[in-house]
């Protein structure tokens, strides 16, 4: 019997949120214990023996993957919000959503400058999320090693985009099409 992958722990909802829209749902991997270990170990196998002083994760699916990758890694983790979450003093990020704009936000004392950092989310689509977790925690002076995801829709140029800013990408499958 061939063992799963991660992927194989995704459902696919099909015209959610809207028609035409096939929706990669992670919480079927989180509810598998063999799923989320699976996850969590190839999120930050291509990492191990290297430096990493902090996970950040994107709010929401990130803080679930983001902790357990710290926790393994023995490192902190650092939760990137969307605004109006973190109670105290913060920067802020807008990004393009594909009707309007939001924006993310990170505590000012975080991290330390210098801190050599791991970005971690469920889903790489646009990049937008990405890159703003990205300007943020640049701004408070961390070196961003890797962006990591479960999941990557290379046709809506998420990848591209963070690549194109130098940031190097790891994904533990792609959907393509979607």
């Amino acid at each position: 019997m061939q063992s799963k992958t991660v992927r194989d722990y995704i459902r696919t909802i099909p015209d959610f949120p809207a028609k035409g829209i096939m929706f990669r749902d992670v919480t079927t991997l989180f509810a598998d214990p063999r799923g989320m270990r699976l996850a969590v170990d190839q999120l930050l196998a291509p990492f191990a023996g290297q430096t990493i002083d902090a996970v950040a994760g994107l709010e929401a699916r990130g803080f679930i993957l983001g902790g357990a990758v710290a926790h393994q890694l023995g490192t902190g983790f650092v939760p990137v919000r969307k605004k109006g979450k973190l109670p105290g003093e913060t920067y802020e990020q807008a990004y393009a959503l594909e009707y309007g704009e939001a924006v993310m936000e990170i505590h000012v004392d975080a991290l330390e400058a210098g801190a050599k950092v791991l970005m971690v989310d469920d889903l790489l689509a646009t990049g937008g999320t990405a890159e703003a977790g990205i300007k943020l925690l640049e701004r408070l002076g961390a070196e961003v090693v890797a962006s990591a995801f479960v999941i990557d829709l290379p046709d809506l140029g998420g990848r591209a985009r963070l690549e194109a800013m130098g940031q190097p990408v790891h994904a533990l499958c792609a959907f393509e099409g979607d």
